[in-house]
Protein backbone atom coordinates (compact mmCIF):
# COMPACT_ATOMS: atom_id res chain seq x y z
CA UNK A 1 0.00 0.00 0.00
CA UNK A 2 1.37 3.77 -0.82
CA UNK A 3 0.89 5.70 1.89
CA UNK A 4 0.90 9.96 1.74
CA UNK A 5 0.93 11.54 5.22
CA UNK A 6 0.56 15.46 5.40
CA UNK A 7 1.09 17.55 8.33
CA UNK A 8 2.92 20.91 8.05
CA UNK A 9 5.34 19.91 10.83
CA UNK A 10 5.67 16.28 9.74
CA UNK A 11 6.17 13.85 11.54
CA UNK A 12 3.51 16.41 13.60
CA UNK A 13 0.97 13.22 15.11
CA UNK A 14 3.01 10.67 12.92
CA UNK A 15 6.55 9.54 13.85
CA UNK A 16 5.89 6.41 15.04
CA UNK A 17 2.59 5.44 12.82
CA UNK A 18 4.76 6.74 9.57
CA UNK A 19 7.88 4.73 10.36
CA UNK A 20 5.85 1.84 11.66
CA UNK A 21 3.80 1.35 8.47
CA UNK A 22 7.61 1.47 6.94
CA UNK A 23 8.74 -0.82 8.58
CA UNK A 24 5.72 -3.37 8.01
CA UNK A 25 6.80 -2.81 3.77
CA UNK A 26 4.25 -0.47 2.87
CA UNK A 27 5.32 2.14 0.50
CA UNK A 28 5.36 5.80 2.63
CA UNK A 29 5.88 9.17 1.85
CA UNK A 30 5.07 12.62 3.21
CA UNK A 31 3.72 16.24 2.33
CA UNK A 32 5.14 19.01 4.52
CA UNK A 33 5.39 23.07 4.99
CA UNK A 34 9.13 24.03 2.83
CA UNK A 35 9.88 25.58 6.24
CA UNK A 36 9.49 22.44 8.29
CA UNK A 37 13.28 20.93 8.78
CA UNK A 38 12.33 18.42 11.56
CA UNK A 39 13.98 15.21 10.86
CA UNK A 40 12.52 12.11 9.79
CA UNK A 41 13.02 8.50 8.27
CA UNK A 42 10.49 8.98 6.12
CA UNK A 43 11.00 10.52 2.69
CA UNK A 44 9.21 14.17 2.34
CA UNK A 45 7.98 16.59 -0.38
CA UNK A 46 7.17 19.96 0.57
CA UNK A 47 5.25 22.88 -0.18
CA UNK A 48 5.88 26.37 -0.44
CA UNK A 49 3.12 28.52 1.56
CA UNK A 50 3.88 32.72 2.18
CA UNK A 51 3.06 34.12 5.56
CA UNK A 52 0.53 36.46 4.11
CA UNK A 53 -2.81 35.95 4.75
CA UNK A 54 -5.32 35.55 1.86
CA UNK A 55 -8.19 36.65 4.38
CA UNK A 56 -6.78 39.95 5.36
CA UNK A 57 -8.18 41.26 1.62
CA UNK A 58 -11.14 39.76 2.77
CA UNK A 59 -11.49 41.33 6.05
CA UNK A 60 -11.56 39.78 9.70
CA UNK A 61 -14.21 38.08 9.43
CA UNK A 62 -14.14 34.73 7.89
CA UNK A 63 -10.32 35.62 7.20
CA UNK A 64 -8.84 31.95 9.48
CA UNK A 65 -11.22 30.19 6.43
CA UNK A 66 -9.51 32.05 3.84
CA UNK A 67 -5.74 31.47 5.25
CA UNK A 68 -6.77 27.42 5.70
CA UNK A 69 -8.35 27.43 1.86
CA UNK A 70 -5.04 29.11 0.86
CA UNK A 71 -2.63 26.60 2.77
CA UNK A 72 -4.71 24.03 1.06
CA UNK A 73 -4.00 25.36 -2.14
CA UNK A 74 -0.31 25.31 -1.18
CA UNK A 75 -0.26 21.93 -0.40
CA UNK A 76 -2.27 20.72 -3.26
CA UNK A 77 0.09 22.47 -5.94
CA UNK A 78 3.26 20.51 -3.87
CA UNK A 79 1.23 17.33 -4.18
CA UNK A 80 0.41 18.28 -7.55
CA UNK A 81 4.76 18.35 -8.07
CA UNK A 82 5.16 15.20 -6.45
CA UNK A 83 2.96 13.29 -8.87
CA UNK A 84 4.63 14.94 -11.98
CA UNK A 85 7.85 14.76 -10.98
CA UNK A 86 7.89 11.02 -8.95
CA UNK A 87 4.87 9.40 -10.27
CA UNK A 88 3.88 8.52 -6.51
CA UNK A 89 0.21 8.21 -6.37
CA UNK A 90 -0.87 7.13 -2.64
CA UNK A 91 -3.72 4.45 -2.13
CA UNK A 92 -4.22 6.26 1.30
CA UNK A 93 -3.66 9.69 2.34
CA UNK A 94 -3.98 10.71 5.70
CA UNK A 95 -3.05 13.89 7.17
CA UNK A 96 -4.09 16.75 10.07
CA UNK A 97 -7.06 18.89 9.08
CA UNK A 98 -6.16 21.55 11.45
CA UNK A 99 -4.18 23.65 8.71
CA UNK A 100 -6.41 22.81 5.66
CA UNK A 101 -3.53 21.08 3.97
CA UNK A 102 -5.97 18.18 2.78
CA UNK A 103 -8.77 20.22 1.50
CA UNK A 104 -7.83 19.54 -1.79
CA UNK A 105 -5.64 16.73 -2.23
CA UNK A 106 -8.49 14.80 -3.53
CA UNK A 107 -8.87 16.71 -6.30
CA UNK A 108 -5.10 15.57 -7.00
CA UNK A 109 -5.61 11.82 -6.42
CA UNK A 110 -9.24 10.91 -6.96
CA UNK A 111 -8.96 7.50 -6.16
CA UNK A 112 -7.43 7.36 -2.98
CA UNK A 113 -9.08 6.68 0.38
CA UNK A 114 -8.71 10.23 2.34
CA UNK A 115 -8.23 9.48 6.07
CA UNK A 116 -8.51 12.72 8.47
CA UNK A 117 -6.54 12.97 11.83
CA UNK A 118 -8.51 15.64 13.55
CA UNK A 119 -7.88 17.30 16.98
CA UNK A 120 -10.66 19.42 17.65
CA UNK A 121 -13.55 21.25 16.29
CA UNK A 122 -14.10 24.94 17.36
CA UNK A 123 -17.44 26.23 18.76
CA UNK A 124 -18.26 29.71 19.17
CA UNK A 125 -20.25 28.90 22.74
CA UNK A 126 -19.18 26.30 25.30
CA UNK A 127 -15.76 24.95 24.85
CA UNK A 128 -12.66 26.70 24.93
CA UNK A 129 -13.50 30.03 23.23
CA UNK A 130 -15.87 31.82 25.85
CA UNK A 131 -14.65 29.69 28.89
CA UNK A 132 -12.18 32.58 30.35
CA UNK A 133 -14.33 35.77 30.42
CA UNK A 134 -10.97 37.50 31.73
CA UNK A 135 -9.27 36.72 28.79
CA UNK A 136 -12.33 36.26 26.12
CA UNK A 137 -14.09 39.24 25.62
CA UNK A 138 -17.41 37.91 23.72
CA UNK A 139 -19.52 39.85 21.03
CA UNK A 140 -21.47 38.56 17.94
CA UNK A 141 -18.12 39.39 15.79
CA UNK A 142 -15.68 37.38 17.92
CA UNK A 143 -18.51 34.26 18.04
CA UNK A 144 -18.74 34.54 14.19
CA UNK A 145 -15.34 34.32 13.83
CA UNK A 146 -15.22 31.10 15.84
CA UNK A 147 -17.81 30.09 13.77
CA UNK A 148 -15.74 30.55 10.65
CA UNK A 149 -12.66 29.25 11.91
CA UNK A 150 -14.69 25.83 11.90
CA UNK A 151 -15.48 26.13 8.23
CA UNK A 152 -12.24 24.22 6.90
CA UNK A 153 -12.52 21.74 9.33
CA UNK A 154 -15.79 20.30 8.40
CA UNK A 155 -15.50 20.45 4.31
CA UNK A 156 -12.28 18.43 5.32
CA UNK A 157 -14.00 15.91 7.50
CA UNK A 158 -16.94 15.91 4.90
CA UNK A 159 -14.80 15.03 2.10
CA UNK A 160 -12.90 12.57 4.52
CA UNK A 161 -13.93 8.36 3.92
CA UNK A 162 -12.80 7.89 8.04
CA UNK A 163 -11.10 10.18 10.61
CA UNK A 164 -9.07 9.12 13.72
CA UNK A 165 -9.01 11.41 16.66
CA UNK A 166 -6.83 11.44 19.90
CA UNK A 167 -9.66 11.27 23.16
CA UNK A 168 -13.30 10.60 23.25
CA UNK A 169 -14.31 14.44 24.52
CA UNK A 170 -12.33 15.55 21.24
CA UNK A 171 -14.35 13.54 19.20
CA UNK A 172 -17.34 14.86 20.67
CA UNK A 173 -16.55 18.33 19.79
CA UNK A 174 -17.20 17.01 15.94
CA UNK A 175 -21.08 17.30 14.24
CA UNK A 176 -22.87 14.32 15.13
CA UNK A 177 -22.93 13.78 11.42
CA UNK A 178 -19.35 12.78 11.97
CA UNK A 179 -19.26 11.01 14.71
CA UNK A 180 -20.13 7.35 12.63
CA UNK A 181 -16.99 8.10 10.80
CA UNK A 182 -14.79 8.51 13.59
CA UNK A 183 -12.77 6.21 15.63
CA UNK A 184 -10.73 7.20 18.69
CA UNK A 185 -7.25 6.20 19.03
CA UNK A 186 -4.59 8.20 21.25
CA UNK A 187 -1.74 9.17 20.14
CA UNK A 188 0.26 6.83 22.87
CA UNK A 189 3.46 7.10 25.12
CA UNK A 190 6.34 5.43 25.70
CA UNK A 191 6.27 4.03 28.56
CA UNK A 192 9.52 2.13 28.72
CA UNK A 193 11.21 6.08 28.41
CA UNK A 194 8.31 7.50 30.60
CA UNK A 195 9.14 5.83 33.88
CA UNK A 196 9.73 5.85 37.47
CA UNK A 197 13.29 6.53 38.04
CA UNK A 198 14.64 7.15 42.21
CA UNK A 199 18.12 7.95 40.43
CA UNK A 200 16.79 10.78 38.53
CA UNK A 201 18.52 13.87 38.98
CA UNK A 202 18.46 17.50 36.33
CA UNK A 203 20.58 20.27 36.56
CA UNK A 204 18.57 23.20 35.40
CA UNK A 205 19.88 25.35 32.81
CA UNK A 206 20.65 28.89 33.14
CA UNK A 207 20.68 28.37 37.09
CA UNK A 208 22.74 25.93 37.39
CA UNK A 209 20.67 24.56 39.99
CA UNK A 210 21.05 20.09 40.57
CA UNK A 211 17.48 18.57 41.21
CA UNK A 212 16.80 15.15 42.32
CA UNK A 213 14.21 12.75 42.94
CA UNK A 214 12.56 12.69 46.49
CA UNK A 215 13.41 16.84 46.35
CA UNK A 216 10.68 19.24 47.01
CA UNK A 217 9.91 20.03 43.51
CA UNK A 218 6.43 21.69 41.42
CA UNK A 219 6.16 21.93 37.87
CA UNK A 220 4.45 23.42 35.10
CA UNK A 221 5.10 22.86 31.64
CA UNK A 222 3.29 24.48 28.65
CA UNK A 223 4.66 24.91 24.77
CA UNK A 224 4.25 28.60 25.61
CA UNK A 225 2.84 30.10 28.61
CA UNK A 226 -0.12 30.97 28.11
CA UNK A 227 -4.01 31.08 29.49
CA UNK A 228 -5.19 28.28 27.19
CA UNK A 229 -2.90 25.64 29.56
CA UNK A 230 -4.07 27.73 32.50
CA UNK A 231 -1.00 29.62 32.81
CA UNK A 232 -2.18 32.62 34.88
CA UNK A 233 -3.77 30.53 37.22
CA UNK A 234 -0.76 28.65 38.03
CA UNK A 235 0.57 31.68 38.46
CA UNK A 236 -1.40 33.55 40.82
CA UNK A 237 -1.50 30.41 43.12
CA UNK A 238 2.70 30.18 43.78
CA UNK A 239 2.73 33.19 46.08
CA UNK A 240 0.57 30.86 49.25
CA UNK A 241 2.43 28.11 47.95
CA UNK A 242 6.25 30.20 48.46
CA UNK A 243 5.13 31.04 51.59
CA UNK A 244 4.31 28.09 52.98
CA UNK A 245 6.73 25.85 51.85
CA UNK A 246 10.02 27.57 51.97
CA UNK A 247 12.24 25.21 50.39
CA UNK A 248 9.67 24.57 47.45
CA UNK A 249 11.14 25.07 43.99
CA UNK A 250 8.93 25.53 41.14
CA UNK A 251 9.95 25.13 37.38
CA UNK A 252 7.96 26.47 34.55
CA UNK A 253 8.87 25.17 31.37
CA UNK A 254 7.58 26.57 28.13
CA UNK A 255 7.88 29.08 25.03
CA UNK A 256 6.95 32.92 25.05
CA UNK A 257 5.13 32.85 21.84
CA UNK A 258 1.54 33.67 22.37
CA UNK A 259 0.34 29.96 22.47
CA UNK A 260 -3.05 28.98 21.55
CA UNK A 261 -4.98 32.39 22.36
CA UNK A 262 -3.83 35.89 21.94
CA UNK A 263 -0.72 37.94 23.12
CA UNK A 264 -1.87 39.99 26.47
CA UNK A 265 -3.29 43.60 26.10
CA UNK A 266 0.35 44.97 26.87
CA UNK A 267 1.88 42.62 23.95
CA UNK A 268 4.88 40.70 24.75
CA UNK A 269 5.08 37.47 26.53
CA UNK A 270 2.51 36.66 29.26
CA UNK A 271 5.09 35.83 31.58
CA UNK A 272 5.80 39.29 32.14
CA UNK A 273 2.47 40.61 31.82
CA UNK A 274 1.58 38.18 35.14
CA UNK A 275 4.70 39.32 37.28
CA UNK A 276 4.58 42.74 36.60
CA UNK A 277 1.23 42.08 38.06
CA UNK A 278 2.50 40.39 40.87
CA UNK A 279 5.25 42.56 42.22
CA UNK A 280 7.48 41.25 44.90
CA UNK A 281 5.05 37.91 45.33
CA UNK A 282 7.65 35.68 43.59
CA UNK A 283 10.74 35.09 45.33
CA UNK A 284 12.06 34.51 41.75
CA UNK A 285 15.46 32.46 43.56
CA UNK A 286 13.16 29.94 43.41
CA UNK A 287 11.24 30.18 40.71
CA UNK A 288 12.38 29.20 37.45
CA UNK A 289 11.83 29.92 34.01
CA UNK A 290 13.33 27.45 31.74
CA UNK A 291 12.00 28.01 28.52
CA UNK A 292 11.75 24.87 26.57
CA UNK A 293 14.03 22.09 27.00
CA UNK A 294 15.41 18.73 25.68
CA UNK A 295 12.85 15.88 25.52
CA UNK A 296 15.18 13.85 27.75
CA UNK A 297 15.37 16.96 30.50
CA UNK A 298 11.39 16.86 30.27
CA UNK A 299 11.55 13.10 31.23
CA UNK A 300 14.16 13.53 34.13
CA UNK A 301 12.00 16.51 35.49
CA UNK A 302 9.18 14.56 35.48
CA UNK A 303 11.00 11.50 37.03
CA UNK A 304 11.81 14.28 39.69
CA UNK A 305 8.58 16.56 40.23
CA UNK A 306 6.51 16.04 43.92
CA UNK A 307 3.85 17.61 42.25
CA UNK A 308 2.90 18.45 38.24
CA UNK A 309 0.41 20.98 37.72
CA UNK A 310 -1.79 20.49 34.15
CA UNK A 311 -4.71 23.23 33.67
CA UNK A 312 -6.21 23.51 30.52
CA UNK A 313 -9.61 25.24 28.81
CA UNK A 314 -11.68 22.98 27.31
CA UNK A 315 -9.52 22.24 24.36
CA UNK A 316 -7.06 19.39 22.88
CA UNK A 317 -5.22 17.22 25.60
CA UNK A 318 -1.42 17.69 25.91
CA UNK A 319 0.48 14.68 25.64
CA UNK A 320 2.84 15.75 28.36
CA UNK A 321 0.00 15.39 30.62
CA UNK A 322 -0.06 11.62 29.94
CA UNK A 323 3.50 11.46 29.81
CA UNK A 324 3.61 12.68 33.12
CA UNK A 325 1.10 10.37 34.41
CA UNK A 326 3.73 7.35 32.74
CA UNK A 327 6.91 8.84 34.54
CA UNK A 328 5.10 8.27 37.99
CA UNK A 329 4.13 12.29 38.50
CA UNK A 330 1.35 13.24 40.64
CA UNK A 331 -0.75 15.61 38.53
CA UNK A 332 -2.84 18.09 39.67
CA UNK A 333 -5.55 18.76 36.62
CA UNK A 334 -7.95 21.37 36.06
CA UNK A 335 -11.59 20.05 36.36
CA UNK A 336 -12.37 20.58 32.84
CA UNK A 337 -13.68 18.11 30.41
CA UNK A 338 -10.33 17.03 28.92
CA UNK A 339 -8.59 15.77 31.72
CA UNK A 340 -11.61 13.96 33.03
CA UNK A 341 -11.79 11.67 30.52
CA UNK A 342 -7.94 10.69 31.61
CA UNK A 343 -7.85 11.68 36.08
CA UNK A 344 -10.21 10.95 38.18
CA UNK A 345 -9.80 12.98 41.61
CA UNK A 346 -8.85 10.52 44.59
CA UNK A 347 -7.83 8.05 41.78
CA UNK A 348 -5.01 8.37 39.82
CA UNK A 349 -4.22 12.07 40.52
CA UNK A 350 -6.19 15.40 41.84
CA UNK A 351 -8.41 17.61 40.32
CA UNK A 352 -9.38 21.17 41.03
CA UNK A 353 -12.09 23.82 39.49
CA UNK A 354 -9.60 25.28 36.70
CA UNK A 355 -10.80 29.43 38.28
CA UNK A 356 -10.22 28.07 41.91
CA UNK A 357 -6.66 30.02 42.96
CA UNK A 358 -7.20 29.48 46.70
CA UNK A 359 -7.82 25.36 45.69
CA UNK A 360 -4.78 25.46 44.16
CA UNK A 361 -2.54 26.78 46.63
CA UNK A 362 -3.49 24.34 48.91
CA UNK A 363 -3.41 21.33 46.45
CA UNK A 364 -0.19 22.00 45.64
CA UNK A 365 1.03 22.86 49.55
CA UNK A 366 -0.31 19.52 50.08
CA UNK A 367 1.46 17.67 47.57
CA UNK A 368 4.86 19.24 48.48
CA UNK A 369 4.18 18.65 52.14
CA UNK A 370 3.31 15.58 52.02
CA UNK A 371 4.45 13.17 49.31
CA UNK A 372 3.67 9.76 50.47
CA UNK A 373 0.10 10.45 50.78
CA UNK A 374 0.22 10.43 47.41
CA UNK A 375 1.94 7.37 46.29
CA UNK A 376 -0.89 5.28 45.34
CA UNK A 377 -2.38 8.08 43.20
CA UNK A 378 1.40 8.22 41.54
CA UNK A 379 1.07 4.38 40.78
CA UNK A 380 -2.41 4.15 39.41
CA UNK A 381 -1.34 7.49 37.12
CA UNK A 382 1.71 5.11 35.51
CA UNK A 383 -0.93 2.36 35.73
CA UNK A 384 -3.68 4.15 33.44
CA UNK A 385 -0.81 5.30 30.85
CA UNK A 386 0.09 1.46 30.63
CA UNK A 387 -2.88 0.24 30.34
CA UNK A 388 -4.69 3.15 28.26
CA UNK A 389 -2.70 4.85 26.39
CA UNK A 390 0.84 2.60 25.83
CA UNK A 391 2.18 3.12 22.43
CA UNK A 392 3.46 -0.27 21.76
CA UNK A 393 1.12 -2.35 23.24
CA UNK A 394 -1.85 -0.35 22.98
CA UNK A 395 -2.07 2.66 20.73
CA UNK A 396 0.38 2.14 17.50
CA UNK A 397 -1.21 -1.16 16.44
CA UNK A 398 -4.61 0.44 16.87
CA UNK A 399 -3.69 3.28 14.98
CA UNK A 400 -2.14 0.54 11.94
CA UNK A 401 -5.14 -1.54 12.52
CA UNK A 402 -7.29 1.96 11.66
CA UNK A 403 -4.85 3.11 8.69
CA UNK A 404 -4.98 -0.50 7.10
CA UNK A 405 -8.09 -1.16 7.77
CA UNK A 406 -9.97 2.44 6.57
CA UNK A 407 -7.39 2.38 3.58
CA UNK A 408 -8.84 -0.28 1.80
Amino acid sequence: MKILFVHQNFPGQFPHLSEEMQRLGHEVMALTAEQNQRPTKVPVARYSYGQQKAGEAVGKIGANHYERAEQGLAAARGAMALKQQTGFTPDVIIGNIGWGETLYLRDVWPAARMLAYGEFCYHSRGYDTDFDPEFQPQSTSAQIMVTSRRSHLVQAMADADAAIVPTHWQASTFPQCFQPMITVVHDGVDTAVLKPDPTAHLVLPGSGVLLRQGDEVLTYVSRNLDPYRGFHVFVRALPAVLQARPNARVVIVGGDDRGYGKFPPTGGPWREYLLAQMPGQIDMARVHFTGRIPYDSFVRLMQITRAHAYLTYPFVLSWSMIEAMAAGALVIGSRTAPIMEVIGDGVNGRLVDFFDIEGWSAAFIEALANPDRALHLRQAARQTALERYDLRRICLPRQVAFLETAGL
